[in-house]
């Protein structure tokens, strides 16, 4: 008898070590089930399900543009810059700069593209974003955004997790965790790619860091199963499928009753989730069965991976109850050093990529009325210098990393509409007025969303961390 108590207490073992390691891997089908699972583990976070105080926000949709997108060619316009195009910038604004690629004496680099004022705001947007510009009265934006990193993967990482060091909760997560999700047949948090490449900062821009892996993000892919391992083997159908889950589920009620493992629960919910996945997942992604009008509205290739189709599935995310949904466009990175990269050639095809969805998914959330329950930001990890990098003695148009001063911006739920908060110099190298730090943006961010950046805690190592740290300003001017 003690012998086969033993072993039953070392299979358990293997199954619960094994369970961890199923739910603890990055980029991998049973993190979604496990940010499906365990939701009476989930109810026993004090915080769960709860606000601080009334919300304006109830979801996210964070449209992050990889690589630095430039708000002087963009949102920011200069035209000291183009007075003084090609030569060199004032000493002092450079004077122990360190720079990622600029070398020699740093030039002036001013715009190639119009600005002009739009809406009774007369916020002052690009040419390249005339579809954007239609609502410049629903936009707060913010030209004195600034962070501490100036190279992609940590300032990704530090923009998404406030740490430049992976391993942090992402802002995704720590919303899952304060609020949960309103859909039970779908995961909380879900993550959209599209663009030249994955992100730099890889799947920890999304992942849970120390908080439970029940709240990571999801990626939903473009092609083949929207989420891996979800659909049945070759050769089981639906039937099958659920009698091997009637028979795992008594199975596992057996072993829960003899161990009183509250694991064996969650694994339990997991694969009924996982079961259900396979009906609301295939039609929440078949967006060929979205109106030709909305087709068209916002430019979508169905079948193909772009961010037209992900600002689409974007809002048929939010419309059935996700939480926080994260889009990144990928390929902002504009050096200079390659055609794709030069400011002339490669910002405006950027541009006409994401003008015309983002545009479309202003106005169909408005027509919904789910603009105003949902929050959307756009940004990117940091912004361009006004100085052509030149790297190499290139003769193309380019802008070096600029951590200083950058542009984002928000609009929906509880944002005052047609603001612009901020200012920069005359060159746009320095901020001069109403400096926003990355922190600044999360507790706002969570301020909308009716969550206290200075509560929304989680204890590890022996401390209390929060998704600020111990900075964080919310942005009255933002606010309705």
């Amino acid at each position: 008898m003690k012998r086969m108590d033993s072993e039953s207490s070392l299979e358990l073992k293997r199954l619960t070590r094994r369970h961890f390691f199923a739910q603890a891997g990055f980029g991998i089908g049973a993190a979604a089930l496990s940010s499906l699972a365990g939701r009476e583990a989930q109810a026993e976070v004090a915080q769960q399900l709860k606000t601080h105080f009334a919300p304006k926000a109830k979801n996210v949709i964070f449209l992050f543009m990889a690589g630095g997108p430039s708000q002087l060619d963009m949102f920011d316009p200069k035209p000291a810059l183009n007075k003084y195009d090609n030569q060199p910038i004032p000493a002092e604004l450079v004077k122990g700069e360190r720079f990622a690629f600029i070398k020699g004496t740093p030039l002036c680099l001013g715009s190639p593209f119009r600005f002009a004022p739009h809406g009774q705001s007369g916020a002052v947007i690009s040419e390249l974003l005339p579809n954007l510009a239609k609502h410049a009265d629903e936009l707060a934006i913010i030209r004195s955004m600034h962070t501490t990193q100036f190279n992609h993967a940590p300032a990704q990482i530090f923009m998404n997790t406030g740490h430049q060091v992976f391993g942090r909760p992402s802002i995704g997560s720590w919303l899952m965790y304060g609020l949960g999700s309103e859909n039970r047949d779908l995961p909380g948090f879900v993550v959209l790619l599209s663009g030249a490449a994955d992100p730099d900062g890889g799947k920890a821009l999304w992942g849970s860091g120390f908080l439970p892996t029940v709240h990571q993000g999801v990626e939903f892919r473009s092609k083949g199963d929207p989420v891996l391992f979800v659909s049945n083997p070759a050769g089981v159908s639906s039937t099958a499928r659920r009698g091997t889950l009637d028979a795992l589920r008594d199975l596992n009620q057996t072993r829960r009753e003899l161990t009183g493992d509250p694991e064996v629960t969650t694994r339990i919910e997991a694969y009924e989730l996982a079961f259900r996945m396979q009906t609301s997942v295939p039609e929440l992604t078949d967006i060929t069965k979205e109106p030709t009008a909305i087709q068209q509205l916002y430019g979508t290739e169905p079948g193909k991976k772009s961010f037209a189709n992900n600002c689409l599935l974007a809002r048929r995310l939010v419309e059935r109850g996700v939480r926080f949904v994260q889009l990144f466009h990928r390929g902002w990175d504009t050096h200079g050093n390659s055609v794709g990269g030069d400011i002339a050639v490669g910002l405006p095809r950027l541009c006409a990529e994401i003008d015309q969805p983002i545009s479309a998914l202003l106005t169909d959330l408005r027509q919904r009325g789910l603009l105003d329950e949902t929050l959307v930001v756009w940004g990117g990890e940091f912004g361009r210098t006004p100085i052509n990098e030149r790297r190499e003695g290139a003769m193309l148009m380019g802008r070096d990393h600029h951590p200083r001063a950058f542009t984002m911006w928000m609009a929906g739920a509880g944002v005052k509409p047609g603001v612009t908060l901020g200012e920069t110099d005359e060159f746009g190298y320095n901020i001069v007025a109403d400096p926003v730090d990355v922190h600044d943006l999360h507790a706002t961010m969570l301020h909308l969303l009716g969550l206290d950046h200075t509560r929304l805690t989680f204890k590890f190592q022996g401390r209390a961390f929060r998704l600020t740290d111990v900075h964080g300003r919310v942005q009255q001017k933002l606010l309705a």
